[in-house]
């Protein structure tokens, strides 16, 4: 006789359970993998979607003279948008190009990137 966890799942699909249980329903075995299927939705797949959406609406608002953080931690100041790009200054007159799903964060206009790094 299989008890714990195992023996659940074994009964589940029709295999040997405990004594005296008969075989289960196909119907019960569809149910489980629904709700294990809407489970794994709702706690991996929508977060992640939500994130993204977030992610868009970001960069979608970015305008000139916002200060961004790229990914790679490059700071810097929206200089010029163009279609796939922006151009960032991060020094007096130095300008480069950026993809703009390099952008992970604008700061605010009196936010201290230095209170970043102490934690």
């Amino acid at each position: 006789m299989t008890t714990g966890p195992l023996g659940t799942i074994l009964a589940m699909a029709g295999g040997q359970g405990g004594a005296g249980q008969g075989q289960q329903s196909p119907y019960m075995l569809i149910g489980w993998l629904v709700i294990m299927v809407g489970l794994f939705y709702f706690m991996m797949i929508r977060p992640q979607q939500r994130k993204e959406k977030e992610r868009k609406n970001l960069i979608s608002n970015i305008k000139s003279g916002d200060r961004v953080i790229f990914g790679g931690g490059l700071v810097g100041i929206v200089a010029n948008i163009k279609e796939r790009v922006f151009v960032i200054k991060i020094a007096d007159n130095t300008k480069v190009e950026a993809v703009k799903g390099a952008i992970t964060r604008v700061l605010q206009k009196d936010e201290d990137i230095a209170s970043d790094l102490k934690e």
